[in-house]
């Protein structure tokens, strides 16, 4: 097979595609157990190299993911989608509900790792909020699971001088989470503003998030401005690339 350009593929694409193929057409379903190293080198005459770098292409896209001393399988994790406009809704944390549940639907999911502190702002988050170097910040880490699965790695930084006393400094924020704590508070999340980015993962956030050799993460950094264009609040995320589909929908 070549490529457009006329190129060779290297025979581990061959079988990565013929194994991509074969689980599309059903041959594989969700949780099967994929031919192993040796299965590959004898159907297709290959080296051993070369039957581990094409699994290894599947698990790179997500498609796969290894189980110590049992082989490469299939994965059977349903890809999240985040809805990027509706989660953020007034309507809904307004609500007492989580920016989550435009998400999950019936899913079940986990908030764990949860830990606040205050700590002086770094540069980075300072400049955001608009507040002087070093002043104070509060900091929320979490991470969210998903059907037993990590997805989420994330950090909100608040000037610690707004939300002192309030439920946002606790690691129980109450229904409608920290924006309905911001509205209690008179500072009510009017904008939000995301960037999104990819990289490959430290080896702390491939730890906790369970990730498979060679996934890369998502990072999504969003900032809530109050009214007048004050901003309340910096969360920076990290999310499992092959959990995920961001979608966005809005009107033209």
């Amino acid at each position: 097979m070549t490529t457009s350009g006329g190129t060779r593929q290297p025979k581990y694409q061959r079988i990565a595609d013929a194994l991509r193929e074969a689980i599309r057409a059903g041959e594989y379903g969700p949780g099967a157990r994929l031919p192993g190293e040796n299965d590959l080198m004898a159907a297709h005459g290959v080296a051993r190299m070369t039957a581990r770098q094409a699994l290894g292409v599947l698990q790179s896209e997500g498609i796969a993911e290894s189980r110590k001393g049992a082989g490469v399988f299939v994965r059977s994790f349903r890809p999240l989608r985040r809805h990027g406009v509706q989660r953020l809704a007034g309507e809904r944390w307004g609500a007492g509900r989580s920016v989550w549940s435009a998400d999950i639907e019936d899913r079940t999911l986990v908030v764990d790792q949860v830990g606040v502190a205050e700590e002086p702002a770094q540069e980075r988050i300072a400049r955001v909020l608009d507040i002087a170097p070093d002043d104070a910040v509060c900091v929320r880490h979490r991470r969210y699971v998903l059907e037993g699965k990590p997805v989420l790695l994330a950090t909100s930084f608040l000037p610690a001088a707004l939300v002192a006393g309030s439920a946002i400094t606790r690691e129980d924020t109450g229904p409608g989470g920290i924006y309905a704590r911001l509205d209690e508070l008179g500072l009510k999340p009017v904008h939000f503003r995301e960037e999104v980015r990819s990289r490959m993962p430290s080896q702390d956030e491939a730890h906790r998030l369970s990730l498979s050799a060679g996934t890369p993460v998502m990072l999504i950094c969003r900032t809530a401005f109050a009214a007048e264009g004050r901003p309340v609040e910096v969360n920076e995320m990290v999310l499992d690339s092959a959990s995920y589909v961001l979608e966005y929908d809005f009107d033209a």
